[in-house]
């Protein structure tokens, strides 16, 4: 996290919704377990704070995507090697996105650990702007109502948030690891199915 936990319960109670989104935009996640803290302490209002998370969030899946559609060659060139990507892959991955383009942005969504990869790639793959938008907001907003709900839930008590924090970040890397396999099953089957000979 770029920020103590201090600076942003502060920036919150004071600022509320103005810096609520922006850093949504950069957290995610973790900041919209805090922010159903703050809304069970009734500093933001839940439903405020739920539309909120929603719009931060997909307005960072945005930038994720125009970093791959704007930068596709430049980003292949530089960044590329470090994910494992390269112009046959970037092929590869076109022709999935073409198939399930849908059900990937889902998974990389609701997975956390291999969205932004996904989100990127959506953008390499030059997926329609719309699909992407409406896919990602289909699987934001139960994933934001589920964050939400756990800090308003099960944050009431403040010395024992980062308990809270803790489970939350089991579960998601629970989550991860299953996707990390899932990933890594799909990509096996891809690279045989696929082979360039």
């Amino acid at each position: 996290m770029f920020f103590s936990f201090a600076q942003i319960f502060g920036w919150l109670i004071n600022y509320k919704y103005l810096i609520l989104f922006p850093i949504t935009i950069i957290e995610g996640p973790i900041i919209t377990v805090i922010a159903g803290f703050l809304s069970s302490l009734g500093a933001l209002e839940l439903l405020a704070a739920f539309i909120t998370v929603v719009l931060g969030d997909i307005v960072g899946d945005i930038v994720y995507y125009s970093v791959g559609y704007w930068g596709r060659e430049k980003f292949i060139c530089r960044c590329g090697k470090y994910l494992g990507l390269d112009i046959e892959r970037i092929k590869k991955m076109e022709r999935q996105f073409k198939k399930r383009g849908r059900l990937l942005l889902i998974w990389g969504k609701i997975s956390h650990v291999f969205g932004a990869f996904i989100l990127v790639s959506a953008g390499i793959s030059k997926i329609k702007f719309k699909d992407f938008v409406i896919f990602n907001l289909l699987a934001t907003l139960p994933k934001s109502a589920i964050l939400l709900l756990i800090g308003y839930y099960f944050g009431q008590a403040y010395v024992s948030i980062n308990k809270y924090f803790d489970y939350t970040a089991i579960i998601m890397f629970s989550l991860g690891v299953i996707a990390a396999t899932v990933y890594w099953l799909i990509k096996k089957y891809v690279d045989k199915a696929y082979k360039i000979e």
